[in-house]
């Protein structure tokens, strides 16, 4: 089979391993493609090489998309999500001055509750706090927002800074913002620089959102169905060699390269194997499902956090939510089923779910009847049922 280039763009993070090893280990090679990664500046970059054809798919926020055919974000063009490239690995941070001040409180940073970290910043704070994060439709923005309206911080409120992730640590050293919510490795980056406390992983805010997808125009789907299809099947397959965690130390070295991330293997392997150094006086925390590639159908595009996506971004941008014809042409569990009912992948019979009532490993109708969904519960005990 002759290796036809397909070009996908991505920001360094450890989120974008399924790419990477998709052409590095040889997926790519498989499936007949070689994987021609470009490395972006900023979240806007990937988005517009995207948009006007620079690319023909990209690592993506899972919110763009939706967004642009919302009308909000500029470019036009219409996007589709295929597959969901990770689920959670984002981490909330505080610089040094918060941090004195939490532990002068007596605050243990437990890493886990997200209604007793809301209230212990409250109690610190006498203004509005500013949070650094990569893109205004990301989300880290939705949850950030999420978590601040049901907690003690709706009180004090948050104002939000748009940073890229690889700059965090100096924007927080400057003092450019209180603290952020930001993909790893830029979290530990922080840590180790000596200017940020990390207070929460994002899953303690939804603890199974659709992080990163992977996203290419829609027309390029419609016209170039073989090429989506060897991409998608390439991609899928890393992540599953990603899931085992007898590969975690290959994982980091590849991702550690200059070419990629740039930055130690160490702190890659602290967001792949869920072990995080939380500050810089060496505490950590282990959180299980950290970072999802591959668990608990975590690639599949699901039409109910579609519109949890667009209901929250009308509640932070405006515009209009969209209508189910829209959300479909958006985001395509059509397309997924169909390049990627392959041996081994087992989907789930539906498209959508109420989302955040699963709150144990749970067995659902799927294919091959072997598919057990992981929880997916919201901090706040509250769910979201996409048809009510």
């Amino acid at each position: 089979m002759k290796e036809v280039k397909v070009s996908v763009a991505y920001m360094p993070l450890v989120d974008a391993a399924p790419l990477i090893i998709a052409e590095e280990m040889g997926f790519a090679q498989t499936e007949g493609i070689a994987l021609d990664l470009v490395a972006a500046p900023s979240w806007s970059s990937v988005r517009d090489m995207l948009a006007f054809g620079r690319v023909d798919a990209a690592h993506m926020l899972s919110p763009v998309p939706i967004a642009l055919a919302m009308g909000l974000g500029g470019a036009a063009t219409s996007l589709s999500t295929v597959s969901v490239l990770s689920v959670n690995g984002n981490v909330i941070g505080v610089g040094k001055p918060l941090e004195e001040k939490l532990r002068a409180n007596g605050f243990a940073f437990d890493f886990a509750n997200a209604k007793a970290a809301a209230s212990a910043l409250a109690e610190v704070c006498d203004r509005p706090l500013t949070f650094g994060v990569p893109f205004p439709f990301s989300m880290h923005v939705e949850l950030l927002r999420y978590w601040a309206a049901g907690t003690a911080l709706n009180n004090t409120g948050i104002a939000i800074r748009t940073v890229p992730p690889p700059l965090m640590a100096s924007a927080l050293a400057a003092g450019e913002v209180d603290a952020f919510c930001v993909g790893e490795p830029w979290g530990s980056v922080s840590v180790d620089a000596g200017v940020a406390a990390l207070l929460l992983p994002a899953k303690a805010i939804w603890n199974f959102s659709p992080e990163k997808v992977l996203a290419v125009r829609t027309d390029w789907a419609e016209t170039e169905p073989d090429l989506l299809g060897r991409l998608m099947r390439a991609v899928w397959k890393a992540g599953r060699w990603l899931a085992k965690p007898e590969v975690r130390a290959s994982a980091s070295d590849l991702l550690s390269r200059k070419a990629y991330l740039d930055v130690s293997a160490e702190l890659i392997d602290r967001a792949l194997s869920g072990q995080l150094m939380i500050s810089s006086r060496g505490d950590h925390r282990r959180v299980d499902g950290f970072l999802e590639f591959h668990r608990g159908a975590a690639t599949f595009p699901w039409i109910s956090q579609a519109r949890w996506i667009s209901e929250r971004l009308q509640k932070t941008h405006g515009g209009t939510v969209l209508d189910e014809s829209t959300l479909r042409r958006v985001v395509r569990p059509d397309l997924h089923r169909q390049h990627l009912s392959i041996p081994g992948h087992d989907m789930p019979g539906a498209s959508a779910k109420v989302e955040g009532s699963i709150l144990a490993p749970t067995a659902v109708a799927s294919a091959a009847g072997k598919l057990v969904l992981q929880p997916d519960g919201f901090f706040d005990g509250q769910v979201f049922d996409p048809y009510p």
